[in-house]
């Protein structure tokens, strides 16, 4: 264990979100997406809900300040009627760590996994929210003196 760091995190997911540089994304997906068969690197985080991860990997992640929507949910599939209120759980954590009130494109289903291939890492989580995955793209970390 370390200081300062939340505990949720595991030190696989610590490395690979230090390994990863500006504008590369991360991809924090639910129960049910195939992060295996998408994934160049995948890290498992079972048993643990999105919600609280993005909230720890906030404290030590900044997104990308240089793209208007730096995060990207999946879009529900037209026709279907499932609500997503998780959605506004991930609006509120991001406005209290980022200080962001809308920063998420909506990605096609199809798009979206075409998108986590692509992705540094997915991050295989025990999410049970339908329409949970989030994709992170990753800022820079400015020094303490820059403005």
């Amino acid at each position: 264990m370390l200081k300062g760091i939340p505990a949720i995190l595991p030190p696989e997911l610590l490395k690979v979100l230090m390994e990863m540089g500006h504008s590369d994304e991360i991809v924090l997906a639910d129960g049910n997406f195939p992060g295996a068969s998408h994934a160049q690197r995948l890290i498992r985080c079972d048993g643990h809900d999105i919600p609280a991860l993005l909230d720890a990997m906030l404290q030590l992640f900044p997104l990308d300040q240089y793209v208007e929507k730096p995060a990207g949910l999946m879009a529900v599939m037209p026709g279907d009627a499932t609500e997503t209120p998780i959605w506004e759980e991930y609006r509120e954590i991001i406005r209290a760590r980022e200080g962001l009130d809308e920063p998420f494109e909506e990605i096609e289903r199809f798009s979206f996994y075409e998108r986590a291939k692509r992705a540094y890492a997915i991050v295989a989580t025990g999410e049970s929210a339908l329409y949970a995955n989030l994709i992170l793209k990753k800022g820079v970390v400015k020094p303490d003196n820059a403005e």
